[in-house]
């Protein structure tokens, strides 16, 4: 067994996995992934175009909804490579500073993603608590210093872990769980103390995601109380459907996190295909259905959708017509 230290070696390998025991079924297993992978970055690509296009939406609201988007464009494209790696090529082998630069990506961005969540919640919490106040305290510039204090927020929790690993040895040579690096995952070569590395992971993703899901409910608490207190049955139906997109999208984002984290440290027993599937669940649902749900469910996405695809038919009956002229 090969022991070796990041800061020394980069010749030592570890094996990634995409679904164990599963392997003669890789190819046909890499169909509906790779479908969902397209669904992921098409839509959220649209998303963004729209956002970015539409004067109309370039409101809080929107603003957020586009963090939202190029947060979860940034996590597919970080495990994409690896994960159709192994699928297609059957390409298991990954150094540890790729898989540590992967590693980094992937929890960089599932944390940012948690505190857009927080953001896209206080938007919801003014919107209906506070509508008069809405306008004066979230305009363009604060939804701007939000994205910045969060991106800060991310650089100053994620460098202690970035510390304590380039101070680890691994053992190499051994086999992930995933078809990309996790932390939980990686740490069980640890050549170093595991467990103060397994706590001090534990502890960060309970101080971001914790503090963030905690802060979530809480949002939620005071908007449903509000709600409730609206006497015209219209009107709580009316405000409660803004809240829908975005419980939706904290519900597949946290449970599919939380049940992995807890199947990682705690369970086990749990077989290792079990694990395999929900970290995929983890990686690839949010990015797919935050643009399906969002597209269906707020009115002005989907118009402009309409209207996006209408211009594009509209253009390209007319250049048929104009080339029809000419032959």
């Amino acid at each position: 067994m090969i022991i070796f230290n990041n800061t020394t070696s980069s010749s030592s390998n570890f094996l990634l996995t995409a679904f164990p025991g599963l392997e003669l079924a890789h190819v046909w297993i890499s169909v509906p992934v790779c479908c969902l992978y397209t669904i992921a970055l098409f839509g959220n690509s649209i998303i963004l175009f729209i956002i970015i296009t539409e004067r109309s939406l370039h409101k809080p609201m929107y603003h957020f909804l586009s963090m939202l988007s190029a947060v979860d464009l940034c996590l597919t494209i970080t495990t994409l490579p690896t994960v159709l790696g192994v699928l297609w090529f059957n390409s298991r082998e990954i150094s540890f500073n790729t898989c540590f630069i992967q590693m980094f990506f992937v929890h960089a961005f599932s944390f940012l993603e948690s505190s857009v969540l927080v953001a896209m919640a206080f938007d919801r919490f003014m919107a209906i608590c506070n509508p008069l106040k809405y306008a004066t305290i979230l305009t363009d510039m604060m939804s701007l210093v939000i994205g910045v204090v969060i991106c800060i927020r991310q650089i100053i929790v994620m460098f202690p872990m970035l510390l304590t690993l380039k101070n680890m040895s691994f053992h190499g040579g051994q086999e992930l769980s995933h078809p990309f690096c996790y932390h939980p995952d990686l740490i069980k070569f640890s050549y170093s103390n595991r467990w103060a590395a397994s706590f001090g992971g534990m502890f960060l993703q309970l101080y971001l995601t914790g503090t963030d899901l905690l802060f979530i409910l809480f949002s939620y608490v005071l908007i449903l109380r509000t709600v409730l207190g609206i006497v015209a049955p219209k009107k709580q139906q009316k405000a409660f459907s803004t809240c829908v997109c975005h419980i939706c999208a904290v519900t597949i984002f946290y449970v599919p996190m939380i049940s992995l984290s807890l199947t990682h440290r705690f369970l086990k027993s749990t077989p290792r295909v079990v694990c395999s599937i929900l970290a995929n669940v983890y990686l690839l649902l949010p990015p797919v259905l935050n643009p399906v749900i969002y597209s269906l469910k707020t009115k002005t996405i989907r118009q402009a959708l309409l209207q996006l695809f209408q211009s594009k038919h509209s253009r390209g009956s007319s250049g048929r017509r104009f080339r029809g002229q000419w032959e």
